[in-house]
């Protein structure tokens, strides 16, 4: 569960960001606050995953109140002003969203910060010390994945299939894009058709990748991949 918070001067950037939320698995509201103040006094006794930003709030700015937090968690900033989208990123920010932005920027932005980046926020589960996640749109919907759960990813024409340890989730969706989100060290394209999480392999024989009950083929193409990563 992805604990947020959002802090805004404004009620209906409050409405927005909630309602996008609502709309994706395991985002839990934990307050709305309405200056950086009533949101300093909560964090001094509460503990959250991610903040939602304004900069333009009345008696103390959204940079100043960074500078008060410790040991900040995931900020997305949202304001109405550009300018300040160079000095957001001197403070670390996962991401900088200009108002008014749409849901897809704002799941861009999401990805950005719990999924595949340099210094992903990690969330446990039952299977792993650490999993990502990230978010892929199937129909009007949209899926959350924990990267952990992942055993390979099958192209079957234009939809991809997803077999995870506990279902297999088909979506319209190319191969390459869902590559992009992935975890560089934790996939590895083994197939023009197929990729592997590489920590759920039981064996590799000949051109077989054993996979839980899975069988999956290596391609002549990519046994390089599979040559560096038996090094």
């Amino acid at each position: 569960m992805i604990r947020y918070l959002i802090i805004d001067d404004e009620y209906i950037a409050h409405d927005i960001i909630k309602g996008y939320c609502d709309l994706l698995r395991n985002m839990q509201l934990m307050k709305s606050c309405y200056d950086a103040l009533e949101a300093f006094e909560y964090l001094n006794k509460n503990e959250v995953d991610l903040i939602f930003l304004d900069l333009n709030m009345p008696v103390l700015k959204g940079f100043e109140f960074l500078k008060t937090l410790l040991n900040p968690p995931k900020i997305i900033v949202t304001t109405a002003y550009q300018e300040f989208a160079l000095e957001g990123y001197e403070y670390n920010i996962s991401d900088y969203l200009l108002k008014p932005f749409g849901f897809e920027r704002f799941l861009k932005a999401i990805n950005k910060a719990f999924g595949n980046t340099a210094a992903r926020h990690t969330l446990p589960n039952e299977n792993s010390t650490t999993s990502s996640r990230f978010f892929i749109q199937s129909n009007k919907k949209y899926l959350q994945f924990e990267t952990g759960t992942i055993l390979y990813i099958e192209a079957t024409g234009n939809y991809v299939k997803i077999i995870t340890t506990t279902e297999t989730i088909t979506i319209r969706e190319k191969l390459s894009t869902l590559l992009e989100l992935l975890p560089k060290n934790e996939f590895l394209q083994v197939h023009k058709s197929f990729v592997i999480a590489t920590q759920h392999i039981k064996s590799i024989e000949g051109n077989r990748i054993f996979i839980a009950d899975y069988i999956v083929p290596i391609g002549m193409m990519y046994k390089s991949n599979i040559i560096q990563l038996l090094k």
